[in-house]
């Protein structure tokens, strides 16, 4: 896929390479037809209102038919990443199912993808993830945010300079 950059420029520095000819690990995965009428619903929802919809706010034909959908606790299953605001922490269970992690665009009806989940996690776009697309998921969730490990070491760097 061409690379098209898009950051703001206080994180350019950080994510840009302009060496770069491609995008690596942007493709999304495969859903069920059930799950993509939620994506819709959801996404839709999240556009006008700001927010992800619970499960209680979905007609009753979208709902899951698992009983973890009846229990009431996981009453946020489906969220979408909203435009403007902080997203959901990335976790490893992302390499799971997507349906924590949906597309803001209404018109893309899917869960992200491992390079947008790593844009998240602050991995420059040269960062490559070996493996298949379970293992970059999961790489991606259990990582330590690159631009907090790079701050951190600057801290303890100048501490370590002024000993």
């Amino acid at each position: 896929m061409p690379y098209i950059p898009t950051v703001s420029e206080q994180l350019s520095w950080w994510y840009l390479d302009p060496l770069l000819g491609g995008i690596c690990n942007h493709s999304s995965r495969g859903h069920i037809l059930k799950d993509i009428y939620r994506y819709v619903y959801a996404s839709c929802f999240a556009e006008v209102n700001g927010t992800s919809p619970l499960l209680n706010e979905y007609p009753p034909d979208l709902l899951p038919k698992h009983e973890n959908a009846k229990s009431g606790h996981f009453n946020d299953r489906f969220r979408v990443q909203i435009f403007g605001k902080p997203s959901t922490t990335v976790t490893s269970h992302i390499s799971k199912d997507g349906h924590y992690y949906i597309h803001p665009d209404p018109t893309q009806l899917r869960s992200l993808t491992v390079r947008e989940a790593a844009r998240l996690q602050t991995f420059p776009d040269n960062y490559f993830f070996c493996g298949n697309r379970t293992q970059q998921y999961t790489q991606v969730g259990n990582a330590v945010p690159p631009l907090l490990a790079y701050q951190i070491a600057e801290i303890v760097r100048d501490f370590l300079q002024k000993v």
